[in-house]
């Protein structure tokens, strides 16, 4: 039933779930039973606007059916699902493989329980490398198991492609974003605490301090490269003796420190925008950068593979974008603290068709909070993309 408050507002907002099978070894997530997969979603459905188009919002971890963006696009007469993985609020176990055959279930909901025949794909931050993955999974499907080597095999599980893909606010994929804010400094996994000065940020005695020069940046994305590998190539060996040891199931939990010390929170000039200097889209960066909700803070052998290994991860923003044969949309922000201006262009230019485009919202932030100018020209774009591309 729709809320009495959104309903006034021209909407209702309609809670279901989806439920279906799969074959499962193990469980990754919490509650209910092996092998069935439950889904939370939200249709956003205008009064009296009936459509053949919805729109489709996943993020990897979910928690945005309240922001401000799918809410405007309610109101403004566009019907919207908002459909939560199955790792809502978590990634420490997540599978993108498996979220892509998340997203696929409820875009095949949209079509069969609520008669939608066009599905264009909002990507909102973390969600636009998944969209593109699975679009490009969708098409013309080559992944046929983890990186782990574990189910699903995404070339027989059926996805649907959408009619449109839109990049909002969105980062290139959740292996590039954290090797970029991964602490360089940290050079042991197993002493934290122990840092590289010279390529500390937070060290009030480090030599190289903001505005930092382009051969500390080199060096300290090199760094950030090398300690990305060097947790993969741990991960690998550690499941290689699990599995020697016939423990093929098993998992092993692990922590990884400093995840939240990009230079571009420090240094406004690198990446420009509008942001706030010495900030982030989490808080003060020096705190986060060991606080409980920084990236990949808690981690398990297989989910570090799919989602933040560099070298293994299938779902690489650009790459997938490249394979997208639909027409594209990318929204940049100008004040964004989390998906700075170098992540929408690398989308864009990867997109391998002239069937794009690429917009800013001047002073909007990563979330639109509190900003409902910003939200309304956001939604005046898509509207307008919309109508282009004959998707509405």
């Amino acid at each position: 039933m729709a809320s009495k408050s959104n309903a006034s507002a021209g909407y209702e907002r309609i809670p279901y779930i989806i439920v279906f099978e799969e074959k499962a070894a193990f469980k990754d997530t919490y509650g209910g039973e092996v092998g069935r997969v439950t889904l939370k979603a939200h249709l956003l459905r205008p009064k009296d606007r009936p459509s053949g188009t919805v729109i489709v919002f996943m993020h990897p971890i979910g928690g945005g059916e309240y922001l401000p963006m799918p809410v405007a696009l309610a109101r403004a007469g566009f019907h919207v699902i908002y459909c939560n993985s199955r790792y809502p609020g978590v990634d420490y176990a997540l599978i993108m493989e498996k979220v892509a055959v998340d997203l696929g279930a409820c875009i095949r909901d949209a079509r069969e329980r609520w008669g939608y025949q066009k599905v264009v794909l909002a990507g909102w931050s973390g969600g636009g490398s998944l969209s593109a993955f699975y679009q490009a999974e969708a098409q013309a499907p080559t992944v046929r198991s983890t990186p782990a080597g574990d189910p699903p095999d995404l070339t027989a599980a059926g996805l649907v492609p959408a009619d449109g893909l839109m990049f909002l606010a969105a980062h290139v994929s959740r292996a590039r974003t954290l090797t970029e804010w991964m602490d360089a400094s940290i050079l042991d996994e197993s002493r934290p605490e122990d840092r590289h000065p010279e390529l500390d940020l937070y060290n009030p005695a480090n030599p190289h301090q903001p505005p930092y020069s382009a051969a500390f940046i080199e060096r300290y994305r090199a760094a950030q490269v090398a300690r990305n590998r060097r947790i993969t190539a741990w991960v690998r060996g550690k499941l290689d003796d699990l599995r020697h040891r016939g423990r093929n199931a098993d998992e092993f939990g692990f922590v990884v420190h400093g995840t939240m010390a990009d230079p571009r929170f420090l240094d406004p000039g690198i990446d420009p925008n509008d942001r706030k200097p010495r900030w982030c889209y989490l808080g003060e960066p020096q705190v986060v950068n060991n606080g409980p909700v920084g990236l990949a803070r808690f981690c398990t052998l297989r989910s570090w593979l799919s989602q933040w290994s560099l070298e293994d991860s299938h779902a690489d923003g650009e790459r997938c974008t490249a394979r997208v044969q639909v027409p594209v949309l990318v929204v940049s922000n100008s004040a964004d603290d989390a998906c700075t201006p170098s992540h929408a262009r690398r989308l864009y230019e990867a997109v391998a068709h002239p069937r794009k485009e690429l917009a800013e919202i001047a002073g909007a932030s990563h979330y639109y909070i509190g900003q409902p100018r910003q939200v309304e020209e956001a939604v005046g774009v898509v509207a307008r993309w919309l109508e282009t591309h004959r998707l509405t």
